[in-house]
């Protein structure tokens, strides 16, 4: 298609989608004599006003002057006092402060006067009319409209964040660059889709830890790594790759390297082997006492591998052996069927490649920072090429999707491309394919057909090209949400039934609604109750939930994606390697997909005394009779690794590299667990290693204590430090410590109500004596994440619904997500 027509096109409905919000007007604040006490103002005047004031504007919350009568008139003040008195960050310490039930009851009697008004005044807010699919959406988008799986990160540059998450439609801006990579992947995936023989040979690297960069990962490869590998196998690499037309296609495998660029292990001889979707595709043997001889006189390495290109599927399987230094060998040329296949290489488990053991504090003897040549040899990456001879393949998942029908003869041909097209159109622009949609396809249809190179071809061909005009429309790459006609200006009203199932299917699925949800919903019966209440419950209980939740929503929340960018300094903590990163994110990955299958509350992410471990991680934790390199369900016995805050991917993500940081965890509590964020600090603030005397080793307390000897930085650390000194126990990387700097822990503090806490488990039994108050800190986050807009004020009487009415089902899941999706922010909307 034209991109300059296509941008000029995005730009107008960009325009046309162009929001901004004015609330709807409520009575004006009146003046407060005498007569209008209220517990409110009583509290205000004599804690707050001298310094919130229209004098004094401290923090730019003026109290003297709000509606304290009919509070609503003056909510967004008062939404901002109620998150003080809830986590009493105010008064600060030092000035005299209420009571804990002075406290309770005003927050109380704030949320009370304001939830009533907004019954009556519901204010649902705006979220943007032109919503860009993210880049985890569009993947998704795309796997559920025609079966290819693709893989976000190497098509499309990160997305923004906003509060959070990568779903604010605010920061999902469409540049001109952006754009031309969209293109580019729409022509890629409907290629790969259609089945085009003449796609050009092309190698994908996969790592033994995903990732996209160049360089090996140190990954310990000594056991089964996962199901999906076959008993008795020992490391390797297992990959689902989409090959997109029937053909033949090259596996290649690379070792790790010593640091010297020595190949590893090859003092014995190594088993490889390359298995298709368990099927053994390849074999190979490298190393051994004659690993430095040379292949064979007058044969390259290349024609070497060539002559010895792997057992296959005939039925003769002749073992091909290479033994010299080098992995140019280790590659297979393989005919594929098109379609996702999985692919595992890995090394066959023999009696010399056993690891010699670990040495103090379970470091490895060949630990990442060696440059040992006698370590066990490992697989560092997968290159799968191809395709070679390519076919259009006469079935495949993408095809079965698309081809709805097949013309028999030329006279066919329009007929069956118009319903392959309206259904296409229906899918992707989630809502009633119109009679311009398919008309639009259409043209670009012909186009393509008549662009083919042989009458076979044209048919195919032609739906290529609409199917690529499918994949960059603004239909399918925006969600579009327009106020409806004749609307008065900030009326509020109830979405369209096509719209409510696109929130619906992009809060739960990051995707677009299936065929049971669209039909519903261009029924007009999704908005009803029951019919809604049922679709919640039938998309909670599909694995897509689980998984969208995970990882997106969850990683973003608590910050664990971030495991994947730990670098804890090798000289402290030098048995830190890639196999216990991996083992962080998969620990916390089960427990919170467990958490969801199994519909328990959600105050058991702060107290579940289950998780799960492999033997490395159980090791790390201190837990015995956990042993093999398989995650099982574990009961916990020590209640300071209970939920959340026992997990190390929590607790690495919020230390540094070379220490712990009580700020940042208390920081990461208060935001995350507790929704009382701190204010950003002042600019220039030194290390806190500056305030330790010259020469003078100290604990990170008792430099923070000296920090907070400033009464500039008391005011918030006293709010954070209490919560971080708590996790102190565990180290930058999650392990339990004992001593810091050569001194005894000290994991004390008292928390600004009051409380006296003492390490992790007292810390927890603190959360959940707020455990309402956690409960509102989730229903908020996923609020936002729902959403794809921040929380406003006007939105917090409606999180309070959500969790008051969740509390009778203590607070499960199941009941928490059904309360959003019912929710007037989830299905209204203010007009323009």
């Amino acid at each position: 298609m034209n991109q300059g027509a296509y941008l000029s096109k995005t730009k107008s409905v960009l325009i046309v989608g162009a929001i901004c919000f004015t609330a709807a007007g409520f009575q004006a604040p009146s003046s407060n004599g005498p007569a209008s006490t209220t517990p409110a103002r009583e509290l205000v005047t004599k804690y707050c006003v001298s310094c919130h004031n229209q004098k004094l504007k401290t923090a730019n919350l003026l109290l003297d002057n709000a509606d304290a009568v009919h509070v609503f008139n003056s909510a967004e003040t008062w939404e901002k006092v109620i998150v003080k008195l809830r986590s009493r960050s105010m008064p600060p310490p030092g000035i005299p402060r209420p009571d804990n039930a002075t406290y309770n009851s005003v927050a109380g009697w704030l949320e009370s006067e304001i939830d009533r008004a907004a019954a009556a005044h519901v204010n649902p807010g705006r979220p943007a009319g032109l919503h860009r699919l993210n880049r985890t959406e569009y993947a998704n988008s795309v796997r559920d409209l025609i079966g290819i799986a693709v893989d976000p990160e190497a098509l499309l540059p990160p997305d923004s964040q906003a509060f959070g998450f990568d779903t604010n439609a605010d920061v999902l801006e469409m540049e001109p660059a952006l754009l031309d990579r969209y293109i580019s992947a729409g022509a890629k995936i409907a290629r790969e889709a259609i089945g085009d023989p003449t796609i050009p040979a092309a190698f994908e690297r996969y790592g033994a830890i995903k990732d996209n960069s160049n360089e090996q990962t140190y990954l310990r490869q000594w056991d089964r790594m996962g199901e999906e590998f076959p008993l008795g196998s020992r490391g390797g690499i297992a990959a689902k790759h989409y090959f997109p037309v029937d053909g033949e296609y090259v596996f290649k495998l690379k070792l790790q390297r010593t640091f010297g660029s020595t190949i590893r292990g090859l003092n014995v001889a190594n088993h490889f082997e390359i298995s298709v979707d368990g099927k053994r595709v390849a074999q190979f043997t490298l190393g051994g006492p004659d690993a430095r001889t040379k292949p064979p006189a007058g044969e390259g390495r290349a024609a070497a591998a060539k002559k010895g290109s792997a057992q296959t599927d005939s039925d003769e399987e002749p073992e091909r052996v290479f033994q010299y230094d080098g992995d140019d060998a280790l590659q297979a040329r393989v005919p594929v069927k098109a379609g996702l296949h999985e692919v595992v290489a890995t090394l066959l488990k023999t009696d010399d490649a056993e690891p010699e053991g670990v040495g103090p504090d379970h470091i490895p003897l060949w630990s990442r920072s060696s440059d040992n040549n006698n370590a066990p040899a490992a697989i560092s990456s997968m290159y799968i090429g191809g395709p070679y001879g390519g076919q259009v393949p006469q079935d495949s998942p993408s095809r079965r999707l698309i081809f709805v029908c097949h013309p028999a003869n030329a006279s066919d041909e329009l007929p069956c491309a118009t319903k392959i097209l309206s259904r296409l159109a229906r899918r992707a622009y989630r809502r009633s394919a119109t009679n311009d949609d398919v008309q639009t396809l259409l043209s670009f249809y012909k186009r393509g057909a008549s662009q083919a190179n042989g009458a076979a071809g044209n048919f195919d061909q032609g739906i290529r090209a609409a199917l690529e005009r499918v994949l960059v429309s603004p239909d399918f790459l925006f969600r579009i949400e327009a106020d409806p006609a004749g609307i008065a200006s900030g009326a509020t009203y109830r979405i369209s039934d096509v719209e409510l199932a696109s929130r619906l299917s992009f809060a739960l699925w990051s995707s677009i609604p299936d065929d049971t949800l669209l039909d519903l919903a261009i029924q007009g019966r999704l908005k009803e109750p029951a019919v809604l209440e049922k679709q919640v419950s039938r998309m909670m209980a599909d694995p897509r939930t689980r998984e969208a939740l995970v990882d997106n929503f969850f990683a973003e929340w608590l910050q664990t994606r971030n495991v994947n960018l730990l670098n804890p300094e090798s000289t402290k903590f030098p048995w830190f390697d890639d196999n216990l990163r991996f083992s962080f994110e998969k620990e916390i990955n089960l427990f919170l997909d467990a958490q969801l299958k199994e519909n328990r509350s959600v105050v058991d992410l702060l107290t579940s005394n289950e998780t799960f471990l492999n033997e490395q991680l159980a090791r790390h934790y201190g837990v015995s009779g956990v042993y093999g390199t398989h995650f099982r369900k574990v009961t916990l016995t020590d209640e300071n690794r209970f939920g959340l805050l026992g997990k190390a991917a929590v607790l690495a993500v919020t230390s540094y590299t070379t220490r712990t940081s009580p700020t940042v965890r208390g920081k990461w509590l208060l935001e995350n667990m507790l929704a009382a964020p701190v204010p950003a600090p002042p600019p220039n603030i030194p290390a806190l290693e500056a305030s330790a005397p010259e020469g003078k080793v100290l604990s990170v307390r008792e430099m923070l204590e000296s920090h907070r000897a400033n009464a500039v930085c008391a005011s918030c650390h006293s709010r954070m430090d209490p919560l971080g000194f708590s996790l102190e126990n565990f180290d930058a990387i999650g392990q339990w410590r004992t001593s810091d700097a050569g001194k005894p822990i000290d994991a004390s503090g008292v928390l600004l109500d009051g409380t006296k806490v003492n390490g992790p488990a007292a810390l927890e039994h603190a959360l959940v004596a707020q455990k309402e108050q956690f409960v509102r800190t989730v229903t908020g986050k996923l609020l936002t994440y729902t959403l794809g807009r921040g929380i406003e004020y006007y939105d917090e009487p409606a999180i309070r619904g959500i969790v008051h009415n969740a509390a009778a089902d203590d607070y499960r899941w199941s009941s928490v997500v059904l309360g959003i999706v019912k929710s007037a922010p989830f299905q209204m909307r203010s007009a323009k």
